[in-house]
């Protein structure tokens, strides 16, 4: 009984014997890390978002009176020359009427067709009493010379003949009205296929024109239509006139001021741009990201310095990726930023220390897209691991993997 204790013990021993010097051996194997010198160098520090390139006065034509615009003859980039016209309102065609409208109008034209036939019989009626009237003045005038008459009754013939000639002329003006009625009447009985296109030609039209010269940007009434007073019916502006508008985080655009310099990348050309901020504006909006989450954005206008023919072939509203420099400092201590962690709040870095992990808490400067500057904790020519795994701690063996 006691010698199989004995036994059992002695195996546990030796179990834990073998773990031990396992576990040693693998705590002591070096760790496989890559290291990179730090130097002296540039340090560019850059706010970098994407944009877009705009016209930077766009001419938004609208239509001055209701009525139907004829189908647009210019099209998206066509150039139009100042004081060219590039669309058409004519009225509005009459509605199609129903059969009972029809035969309304059509009695109501036959009741101003005998309304000029009753005007022109009383035009001859009041033409028959004036002739009557100056009849009779003359014979008042002959039996006046022969003392047959008074003066008085030559004086009342006299009146007569103008009562009568104001009758005729009272008549005629009724004829005329009349028959400007029944013109009218006619008019309504037209239906929309019997207006000829001359007819429509005299009654056509209101022009619109261009007020600049420029490319068409944007049709928003191609087609034939009847529109009202105040629609947008295209937009116009000079390619060769264009500025980038990009919008900011409200954090980024305050230090952002006007002639801050800028790249633009990203845009199709092989070439990278040069610009130059012109404005920010004073007031945000609030933007939803892609992750759903509210931002407030600044917009911020860049003009390209660059010749136009470098970048003759951006357009209205085309994607570009801008990047505004805030700083760029020449023969500054920097460290590559995959090589930097966060420790307790702090920035730090491990160092190559005769083969040994040493971790540094680092104070630092400016930030580039690769690059950190160091104001204090490494010297030049120190070298830290880049991409530390979690195998790497303080004080640990580690062995620089071979290039």
């Amino acid at each position: 009984m006691f010698s199989t204790w004995i036994k059992r013990l002695g195996l546990l021993v030796l179990v834990l014997a073998v773990g031990a010097g396992g576990y040693s051996m693998i705590k002591t194997q070096p760790v496989p890390v890559d290291v990179v010198e730090i130097s002296f160098g540039e340090i560019e520090t850059t706010v970098d978002e994407e944009g877009k390139t705009r016209v930077k006065d766009i001419y938004q034509i609208y239509a001055p009176m209701t009525g139907k615009l004829e189908r647009l003859s210019v099209r998206v980039g066509d150039f139009v020359s100042a004081g060219e016209r590039i669309a058409r309102i004519r009225p509005v065609d009459p509605p199609i009427r129903d059969l009972r409208t029809r035969r309304e109008l059509a009695a109501a034209t036959k009741a101003a067709r005998a309304m000029v036939q009753l005007s022109n019989a009383e035009v001859a009626k009041a033409k028959s009493a004036f002739i009557f009237s100056r009849s009779e003045l003359n014979r008042a005038r002959r039996l006046l010379e022969s003392s047959t008459i008074t003066v008085r009754r030559l004086d009342l013939a006299k009146l007569d003949v103008a009562v009568k000639g104001s009758l005729v002329t009272e008549a005629e003006a009724n004829l005329e009205l009349r028959r400007r009625q029944l013109e009218s009447a006619h008019a309504r009985e037209l239906e929309p296929m019997q207006m000829s296109t001359a007819v429509r030609e005299d009654q056509c039209c209101v022009a619109i024109v261009t007020p600049v010269s420029g490319a068409v940007l944007q049709l928003l009434a191609e087609s034939e239509r009847v529109i009202q007073a105040g629609s947008h019916i295209l937009n116009v502006g000079d390619l060769q006139n264009l500025e980038v508008v990009v919008d900011l985080l409200s954090v980024d655009a305050v230090v952002i001021s006007a002639g801050t310099l800028a790249r633009i990348e990203g845009w199709g050309g092989k070439k990278v741009l040069n610009a130059k901020v012109r404005s920010i504006d004073p007031a945000g909006f609030t933007k939803v990201s892609a992750l759903g989450i509210e931002e407030q954005r600044v917009n911020v206008v860049l003009d390209i310095i660059d010749p136009r023919e470098v970048w003759e072939k951006l357009g209205h509203s085309y994607r570009v990726t801008v990047r505004l420099i805030i700083s760029h400092k020449t023969n500054v201590l920097r460290i590559p930023i995959s090589a930097l962690f966060r420790v307790d709040n702090q920035w730090a870095s491990y160092v190559d220390v005769d083969g040994m992990a040493s971790l540094k808490t680092l104070e630092l400067g400016n930030f580039s897209l690769t690059h950190a500057e160091v104001i204090s904790g490494l010297d030049q020519g120190d070298k830290v691991i880049v991409f530390p795994s979690d195998r790497v701690k303080n004080n640990i063996m580690i062995e620089v993997r071979s290039e």
